[in-house]
């Protein structure tokens, strides 16, 4: 589990030290968490797909 949080690791502070300009770094926080907020929507998909299913059982 380790391995999974290095690998996702992401330097925040650096990258918006070495932006050109403003709209840059919102850029970064945007891509930065943009992947997380689309696995959560996955996930709960998912859990809302088969609770709906198991109730009609």
């Amino acid at each position: 589990m380790n391995l999974f949080f290095l690998l996702f690791q992401v330097d925040i502070e650096k990258k918006m030290q070495e932006a050109p300009d403003g709209s840059y770094g919102i850029g970064v926080v945007i891509g930065s968490y943009l992947p997380f907020v689309v696995l959560a929507g996955i996930a709960y998909a998912i859990y809302h797909y088969n609770k709906k299913r198991s109730e009609k059982e």
